[in-house]
């Protein structure tokens, strides 16, 4: 009866109660950092409704080895606050943009009891059901070479080989192509000059006067057998 009750006002006062839906949070897996540095954890969150005035941020730290948590950031009502007790005294910036639903924070100059666990939890009301997100510190002296960059130099060579031994493939493909055109057009040319018949020479032309020469002599000749 008290249920039908509270639900007939409901509908008659026209209060229809706002839904809740989960938002999702979002944070780096690992951040590998150098001794003395600065670092940027960051955190941002996906709601299916607009950044509501009343968003809120929370950072927590655990260092590796314990089992307990400690809060060092907050951020609610406009306003930042950031751990003025703790490890992290005076080292803990905000950097964060929340109208564009970034919570993100800066650690300064990096200790080596900075290694650890942290945690970030975001609200967007009435979106306030959440998994907190985590992400892991390592603070070095000097910043390893992570697997990934190793994968990617690995891949890098083999796809530099590749197409090495391509180009040298068309090449040497150019090559003997080149080469077999050549003896081609050589020998073609080789036989056409055999087959084509030698020209002969043009006939020497008589000499004039050395034919009228003859030919008086010839005449005398013939005049002096007659004469005999």
């Amino acid at each position: 009866m008290l249920t039908f009750v509270a639900l007939a006002s409901v509908l008659l006062l026209g209060i229809v109660p706002e839904q809740t839906e989960a938002i999702s949070i979002y944070t780096g897996w690992e951040r590998h950092a150098l001794l003395g540095s600065d670092v940027r954890l960051s955190c941002s969150f996906f709601s299916w409704r607009g950044t509501s005035d009343d968003v809120t941020f929370s950072w927590t730290y655990r260092p590796d080895g314990s089992r307990d948590s400690i809060s060092i950031f907050h951020y609610t009502s406009g306003q930042a606050y950031v751990d003025n007790k703790g490890p992290f005294r005076d080292r803990v910036e905000f950097v964060g943009n929340p109208g564009k639903r970034d919570g993100s924070i800066l650690i300064k100059n990096l200790d080596y009891n900075d290694n650890g666990t942290f945690t970030c939890d975001a609200k967007n009301p009435p979106d306030i059901v959440g998994r907190p997100s985590s992400v892991r510190l390592l603070v070095f002296e000097t910043v390893p070479i992570q697997a990934g960059v190793i994968t990617g130099a690995i891949i890098g060579v083999v796809l530099g080989l590749l197409v090495l031994i391509v180009v040298i493939y068309y090449l040497m493909r150019f090559l003997v192509a080149r080469r077999v055109f050549s003896l081609s057009v050589s020998k073609h040319g080789k036989k056409k000059r055999e087959g084509t018949p030698a020209r002969q020479g043009p006939v020497p032309t008589a000499d004039p006067t050395k034919v009228k020469a003859a030919s008086s002599e010839k005449k005398k000749q013939e005049s002096r057998k007659d004469k005999k």
